[in-house]
């Protein structure tokens, strides 16, 4: 029986001049000009896109049919490690504990309360199962209720535009009111005297670019605060006091924070520090003062100053917490006695406690990786703070602890119905050693009797890109593969905030290469240890973390048996130059401005992964991507699939999968989105097994 063929795509060649400079592409004419429409209903989409989407979806399903009973099996694993009745640990806030709980079957979660410290009594706030049939799509954004809880309010998303709906319930009637919020963020915030929702407003090019003031009960919006800078994003919370509203307005190297007081919500923003390139801020009402977050005067790693003024411009800080290098203050959470702020330190976390007084200790543990959150909680009037331990072995445990006495207490502990032996696996962590002498930290998961001798299949993961870091948390679905001898790997590379926020300084914009080099520095490095073998080696990554696989792929298709990229934002150079997509003008400060800076298009030029696709052999490659998609729209990997069949010069499987009713998360249930991944690992195991000749 021959093997399926793929779609052909036609060429129609755009020729591009910008900047002195000119490029062609074959197939820009995948992209939709009504994209706009197509975000909000799937359904415009111009019918000889949608039959290619859907030829390069019949595709890959043939191609991988022989790995259905695989994927069937990947996906009961990992939903047998939920449990399916689960439920949060209560937040206290006033008389009542705030909570969400699954019920048996359900894809999405019921929100709740019940009367604080009691086991019953339980009242329904937002059932978003009930809410999401006959939904291809639903996903709920943020959802809260009003500071004097009588009201309670969502965002929801209907087709992964992430466009949404606000929807107000009154909870002592049990009616949700009329009025409806469209065209919203996904966050917004309740005044403190519960009369007033702010929310920001989501344009046409799908940017959050006002915020405005409505009657929590229905009414007429009033405009807040309008932003006219396109790179900048929006957002609106609450000091922790609940003393003031906040206004955030921030990009990745600048931040502008406005402040109106709970006392007049009604009154206009008062901006705290005017934004100044390159300076980042946050801040917090802690007692008598605003505690702020900062890396002004050169504070890479970030530090802590203070104000006691009534509106904290930078005249007003003073020194609080110094400076120091390679001790990353990622944040801080303020209570009326303590305040908690979590540090990275070599790609771990640690909690350092302060009483008002000034005396600190801190919280840590000492396996070799692991992760520590913060869950914010609802009260500010309390010495009980809660966070959230993990290891690549070791399930999320939920811990209170008494800031006063350091009594730690065990709220939760992840269940894992299927059952889970942290004894069966061992995580380590290794270092590699980069081109320009860094050193890369690597995390690694698998079983105690892994021969390190090259014959275990590896999948590296990675990201590095806009200071996220990848914790070395627990996963429910990576075990489906170390289960079956794999080596699950992580590479913590430059981009990424993991060693620091000089580690992603040192991994964006013109330095953007390192991300990549890092990455195949890891592979190679896994590879020269035992942990795994050059072409035997699946890497993975999504969004950015696609890019980097795009780049990677190109750099050495050598190493790869396979790729898999979700979502993959691999074409660069023409997406940072179209200012009509959302979050093109908002990432310049990322990756740099092509359309005015010739040395920014030359640099993204040179590794944009689409631009870059050459006559070479490559792996077998699984794209991945969301038809509803605003961040990574869907025609990325339509094209770069399509330029990558035309180049190469193996027979390794190019394949294409496009989900036409998600966007950039994909599906939102629990387990719909287990099966997507689920099609992921079926594919590296199949293209690992397979062994294409390149």
């Amino acid at each position: 029986m021959s093997a399926p063929k793929p779609p052909a795509a036609r060429r129609d060649p755009k020729v591009i001049e910008q900047l002195g400079r000119t490029r062609t592409d074959d197939y820009a004419w995948m992209k939709d000009d009504n994209w706009r429409e197509v975000l909000r209903d799937p359904k415009v989409l111009r019918a000889d896109i949608r039959e290619h989407l859907e030829a390069e979806n019949a595709y890959t399903a043939a191609m991988l049919a022989g790995t259905e009973a695989l994927q069937a099996e990947l996906f009961a694993e990992m939903k047998g490690r939920i449990k399916e009745d689960d439920s949060s640990v209560p937040a206290p806030d006033g008389p009542w504990d705030y909570y969400v709980r699954y019920e048996i079957g359900a894809e999405h979660p019921l929100h709740a309360r019940r009367p604080r410290g009691q086991d019953g009594g339980e009242q329904v706030l937002l059932d978003e199962d009930a809410l999401s049939k006959g939904k291809a799509f639903f996903q709920v954004g943020a959802a809260s209720h009003s500071p004097d809880h009588r009201l309670y309010a969502w965002a929801a998303d209907e087709q992964g535009s992430e466009y949404y709906a606000i929807r107000v319930k009154d909870l002592e009637s049990g009616q949700t009111l009329d009025h409806v919020i469209d065209s919203a963020y996904g966050a917004f915030v309740f005044s403190p005297d519960s009369q007033w929702i702010f929310w920001i407003w989501r344009d046409a090019n799908a940017r959050p670019s006002k915020v405005f003031r409505r009657p929590a009960r229905g009414g007429d919006d009033v405009l807040v605060y309008e932003e006219a800078d396109d790179g900048m994003f929006l957002g609106v919370g609450l000091a922790s006091d609940r003393s003031h509203l906040i206004i955030h307005v921030g990009n990745q190297e600048t931040t502008e924070i406005s402040l109106i007081p709970a006392a007049d919500p009604t009154a206009a923003p008062v901006v705290a520090e005017p934004r100044r390139v390159g300076v980042k801020y946050d801040l917090d009402h802690w007692s008598d003062r605003w505690v702020i977050r900062t890396n002004d005067d050169g504070a890479v790693d970030f530090k802590l100053m203070q104000s006691t003024a009534a509106i904290p411009s930078r005249a007003t800080w003073t020194d609080f917490v110094p400076h120091e290098p390679g001790r990353y203050i990622t944040g801080f959470a303020a209570y009326a006695g303590h305040l908690a702020r979590l540090e990275r330190v070599n790609a771990n976390d640690r909690i350092v406690i302060m009483a008002r007084g000034g005396e600190t200790h801190e919280i840590a543990f000492d396996e070799e990786a692991y992760a520590l959150s913060l869950e914010g909680g609802l009260e500010y009037q309390t010495s009980v703070l809660r966070f959230v331990y993990q290891s690549p072995t070791t399930p999320r445990q939920w811990f209170d602890y008494d800031m006063d006495s350091r009594a730690r207490t065990l709220r939760k502990t992840q269940e894992i119905p299927s059952g889970h032996d942290p004894a069966r696996y061992v995580a380590r962590r290794l270092y590699a050693t980069a081109q320009d002498g860094a050193e890369v930290p690597i995390t690694v998961l698998m079983l105690k009797d892994t021969p390190l001798d090259g014959s275990a299949p590896l999948l590296l993961y990675g990201y590095g890109s806009y200071g996220h870091a990848m914790e070395p948390a627990f996963s429910i679905r990576n075990l489906s593969l170390v289960d079956r001898g794999w080596i699950w790997a992580v590479a913590h590379i430059r981009g990424g905030s993991d060693k620091g926020w000089g580690w992603f300084l040192d991994g964006r914009k013109n330095k953007k290469t390192n991300t990549f080099t890092d990455f195949i520095a890891c592979a190679e490095h896994l590879s020269a240890s035992g942990y795994g073998k050059a072409g035997r080696m699946v890497a993975y990554g999504g969004s950015a973390g696609g890019m980097l696989m795009g780049a990677v792929v190109n750099l050495r298709p050598d190493l790869w048996s396979g790729i898999i990229a979700a979502v993959p934002f691999v074409d660069v150079l023409n997406t940072m130059s179209d200012t009509s997509l959302p979050l093109t003008p908002p990432e310049w400060p990322e990756w740099g401005n092509p359309l005015e800076d010739a040395q920014a298009y030359d640099k993204i030029a040179s590794y944009s992964p689409y631009d870059q696709v050459a006559a070479k052999p490559y792996p077998p490659i699984l794209a991945t991507g969301g038809l509803s998609d605003p961040r990574v729209t869907y025609w990325e990997p339509q094209k770069w699939v399509a330029r990558l069949r035309e180049r190469t010069t193996g027979d390794a499987p190019i394949l294409l999968k496009i989900n036409m009713e998600a966007g950039h998360g994909g599906a939102s249930g629990r387990f719909d989105f287990l099966k997507e991944i689920a099609l992921d690992y079926a594919f590296a195991i199949w293209a690992q097994q397979r062994g294409w000749e390149r």
